[in-house]
């Protein structure tokens, strides 16, 4: 029992507790908010652009009614807006229709809808509430139509491939070449509108409430198209989505639906010559961006409260800041696991910072110029013995004029390299300088040269892993993983073992035992 309720004991349960709720949370920030591990992921936004056209009738108020997409399962909404100059606009959001309305007009008149959308995903059909009441109605000319078409559904009935009726009238209808029995059926003229309004009388004729439903497929080369159209099947208690030319079942992910059922896609009052045409165009948008919008949306209350809602120059900010935890534990591991010994003890995860503002290169060539230039100034104040914090000041002043020197010739001789000299700490650097000043005059220069290079090495480590945009964009992403973090660097204080330089540094007094 003592041994459970020991510290170490509470910090692992601490540790698994708190990799428990990092696990939780990772699974539902990727499942539910749709964040990435890959920071470069990127997100398909359509926009669609709805072109309305008509001739206005004289001295009549113009109203035109436009049935709008809604949030749902197939896609998300990221903005809408109607532009329609002198017009006033009107959405009703329950039915999802917009109303745009106006005094008289002379002029045709061209109005705009736009609406972006994301996360477009394919749904197959589900329940719904709206099942069709009555028997549907079936449109035939005469009793010789009525004729054919129990033919033409005896021919359907061959295919014996097909999952359900509607898909063996779709088939047929869309079959190459066409059998000279349909052919003689259908008519003259072909559009999808027509050939939709045939499929539906043909599933009336079998007693199957059918419907239309009007949309837009998305596609980069649609460009000022008109509607795209499916169909809508009643079948064993739930509404079910065929495509009109292959057949195939579910509402496909490249479909967004505007309008279904008997509810017409646009009314125009005060007006004659209607016309609707679609355009789409996909850009590109950072899957991180576009998460937060998706867990506003899903989770608006939770979100509300986490660091992703803040300004952005905020959340520039703390991407750094969330680093900061995996930069110490390897400086932890490197020093109480290792055993190697640094110029200070959070020196190295600075310079790391500082390589990672330079770059690789120019940085490490700063540090160790400014470095080289501080000591041999160290070593000239040691001779004029003055008091501590008067030396300090001195040392910060002259690593403050290195800088200056080195940003100057940089920027005149484009010498980026020197420029990176702004970038490091200068309260620090002059520490560092003074630490291995001390270290110099006690314990030798091998020993001040040894801990300047170790904090480079460790520098150098800490720096390849939090320069990667990967780690840095999960540790933000994901920054739960910091609380994991803090109770692993807590359980390696109570670490009382040997390091592994030491290990090796008493080798031989295990390999004497030995022999003996």
């Amino acid at each position: 029992m003592k041994k459970i309720f020991s510290v170490r004991g509470i910090l692992t349960l601490f540790l698994l507790l708190s990799i428990g709720f990092a696990g939780v949370a990772t699974y539902y920030k990727i499942t539910h908010w749709g964040f990435s591990i890959n920071p470069k992921e990127k997100t398909d936004v359509w926009t669609i652009d709805a072109h309305i056209s008509f001739t206005p009738l004289p001295n009549e108020n113009i109203e035109v009614v436009l049935a709008t997409p809604r949030n749902g399962d197939e896609y998300k909404i990221l903005s809408e807006d109607v532009l329609a100059k002198g017009y006033e606009t009107l959405k009703d959001n329950v039915a999802n229709r917009i109303k745009i309305t106006s005094a008289p007009r002379k002029k045709i008149q061209n109005i705009y809808y736009r609406v972006m959308i994301y996360d477009n995903a394919e749904v197959s059909g589900k329940l719904r509430e709206d099942a069709p009441k009555g028997k549907p109605v079936v449109h035939f000319e005469d009793e010789q139509q009525a004729g054919m078409a129990e033919e033409i559904w005896e021919l359907a009935a061959q295919n014996t491939e097909a999952v359900s009726d509607t898909q063996r009238i779709i088939l047929l209808f869309n079959q190459k070449p066409l059998n000279p029995q349909v052919d003689a059926f259908l008519p003259v003229k072909k559009n999808q509108r027509i050939m939709s309004d045939l499929i539906i009388n043909m599933l009336a004729y079998k007693g199957i409430h059918a419907r239309i439903i009007r949309g837009v497929k998305l596609s980069e080369r649609k460009n000022e198209a008109s509607a795209d159209l499916m169909i809508e099947t009643y079948e064993n208690g739930k509404w079910i989505v065929y495509d009109k030319d292959t057949g195939n079942t579910g509402l496909p992910k490249d479909f967004v639906v505007f309008q279904r059922g008997n509810v017409s896609l646009l009314d125009v009052s005060g007006g004659k010559s209607s016309k609707i045409d679609f355009s789409v165009m996909k850009a590109l948008s950072s899957s991180f961006k576009m998460a937060g919008r998706r867990a506003k949306y899903e989770d608006s209350k939770i979100f509300d409260y986490t660091i992703y809602n803040l300004p952005m120059i905020e959340q520039n900010t703390l991407k750094w800041l969330m680093i900061f935890p995996l930069g110490i534990l390897l400086v932890v591991l490197m020093r109480n696991v290792i055993g190697i010994s640094t110029m200070g003890t959070f020196t190295p995860m600075l310079i790391a910072m500082s390589l990672v503002k330079t770059g690789f290169i120019p940085g490490l060539l700063c540090y160790g110029l400014i470095i080289g230039l501080g000591l041999l100034l160290r070593v000239m104040l040691t001779k004029l013995n003055l008091l501590l914090v008067p030396r300090i000041s001195a040392v910060v002043v002259f690593v403050i004029l290195i800088m200056q020197v080195l940003t100057t010739i940089g920027y005149n001789m484009d010498f980026r390299i020197a420029e990176s000299a702004v970038f490091f700490p200068i309260i620090i650097t002059a520490w560092i300088i003074e630490r291995a000043s001390i270290t110099w005059e006690e314990e030798g220069i091998r020993n001040s040269v040894k801990q300047i290079f170790n904090s480079v090495i460790v520098a150098i480590i800490t720096y390849a892993v939090i320069s990667s945009a990967y780690i840095r964009h999960i540790m933000f992403a994901f920054n739960e993983w910091n609380l994991v973090i803090l109770f692993i660097i807590m359980l390696l204080g109570t670490y009382t073992g040997y390091r592994l330089t030491e290990l090796k540094r008493f080798s031989p007094l295990v390999d004497k035992e030995k022999k003996q």
